[in-house]
């Protein structure tokens, strides 16, 4: 379900400036060669890697539309048993994969941002179960300077047994225009996790976790010692 985050409006933001066509026969064997050089090289290329996640059709608006942007100190969650960074001590964790986002706004109308936040979340060792709820967070900003709103959201997770989950959630933030020509730059909106200080200095450190931290590695096969038959 989509959701709704409208930005202050009582803050006043100031403006800002915003060759002739080919026989067909000669056509026809171009359309050959090329289909041939074409699967020829195919052949070799590799595949083409898919978007993390996909990008919303763009739309013509009255300006730019506002920056976004993971905030780095809170792009991943990481839960450490005792503050140890230690593999056996990770419980819950979580990475925020990329965001999508698109806008509207035309004439004396507010800016409409569409957005697509993808989530990587992971059970550690310490895990105590298959339900977790996380939390975030999206902040609109005067760019680079005062921040106008932030709102909190639950992100309710079920691995259903998994030791890894992905999660894309869609929200719609309005912003309000003190005037018709403030431009979509002006504002920033920023993402990201509700970290403890001890996480946020973790991430800032260039620590980090997989998502998967923790989970119990499948046991080898064992191995057979091979025995010499005695002597007769």
């Amino acid at each position: 379900m989509r959701r709704v985050l409208t930005a202050l409006a009582a803050f006043s933001i100031a403006a800002s400036v915003l060759p002739v066509a080919a026989e067909a026969q000669s056509s026809q064997r171009q359309r050959q060669r090329g289909g041939q050089q074409q699967q020829a090289s195919g052949d070799d290329a590799a595949p083409a890697r898919a978007p993390r996640i996909a990008p919303l059709s763009r739309r013509v608006n009255a300006g730019p539309c506002p920056y976004v942007k993971v905030l780095y100190d809170a792009a991943r969650y990481v839960e450490l048993e005792g503050g140890r960074a230690a593999v056996a001590n990770v419980g819950y964790t979580g990475e925020i994969e990329g965001v999508s986002s698109d806008c509207a706004y035309r004439e004396n109308d507010p800016i409409r941002v569409d957005m697509n936040v993808l989530f990587n979340l992971g059970r550690g060792a310490q895990a105590t179960g298959d339900q977790r709820t996380y939390r975030y967070w999206i902040a609109v900003t005067e760019r680079n300077t005062a921040i106008l709103s932030k709102e909190y959201f639950d992100l309710p997770v079920n691995f259903e047994g998994q030791r890894t989950a992905s999660v894309t959630e869609e929200r719609t933030i309005v912003i309000p225009r003190a005037e018709a020509t403030t431009s979509g730059s002006n504002f920033e909106i920023l993402v990201g996790f509700d970290v403890t200080p001890e996480m946020a200095e973790f991430n800032r450190s260039g620590s980090r976790f997989r998502v998967n931290a923790g989970a119990t590695p499948a046991a080898p096969a064992p191995t057979q010692t091979p025995t010499t038959a005695p002597n007769e």
